[in-house]
């Protein structure tokens, strides 16, 4: 019984790991908190879509991030969130989970449906979305049984390798929970790491 319970917090420890995980080009910058004081938290909207789950920024273009809604889709700003613009030409699920700009083309994002976090209402998705001109439009990349999406890691240095951590069904046992690796871009699935029930 013991093993049981404790496979979901392994699994929730790799995909952790797997999002904390920095990119190669990124470096840790001490900032004086002098700098920090006169901050502020303010909402950058945009003020639809429902709440967000996920946002993921491009390095070398420090105003463009998108961010992905539970309800709405997703959603790109050029401007650091003074505008936002719906980016979901191709995109068949509402109900966005996770976000991933591959580190050496910015236009190549993967966006992972379904809700990831259990609430009192949640919706399930129908796979993983890619796009290659930067969320202009997206096309099914696979992993329609999955369900929900919380987790997606690109290659550092190539944009057609992926790994997505998917919850499966939430409330019951399903087959496609467990963490997939594609190397052609969504074209076909390796299931890397998961738990067999039987």
């Amino acid at each position: 019984m013991h093993e049981r319970r404790s496979r979901p917090l392994v699994l929730a420890g790799v995909l952790a790991l797997l999002a904390m995980t920095p990119p190669a080009h990124a470096s840790a910058q001490a900032i004086p908190d002098a700098r920090l004081a006169g901050l502020e938290w303010r909402l950058l909207g945009p003020f639809r879509a429902g709440w967000g789950t996920m946002a993921a920024g491009v390095p070398d273009l420090p105003d463009t991030f998108y961010f992905g809604a539970a309800g709405g889709g997703v959603w790109k700003t050029r401007d650091a969130g003074a505008s936002w613009q719906p980016m979901s030409n191709g995109l068949d699920d509402a109900a966005i989970g996770a976000i991933a700009i591959a580190p050496t083309d910015p236009d190549v994002i993967y966006a992972g449906s379904g809700q990831p976090e259990p609430r009192y209402d949640i919706a399930a998705g129908n796979g993983l979305y890619r796009s290659t001109d930067g969320g202009a439009h997206w096309q099914h990349a696979g992993l329609a049984a999955t369900r929900h999406i919380g987790a997606i890691l690109v290659d550092a240095k190539d944009p057609d390798t992926v790994l997505v951590g998917a919850l499966g069904h939430i409330f019951g046992p399903n087959p496609e929970r467990g963490v997939f690796r594609s190397t052609d871009g969504g074209k076909s699935w390796t299931k890397t790491l998961y738990i067999d029930d039987n």
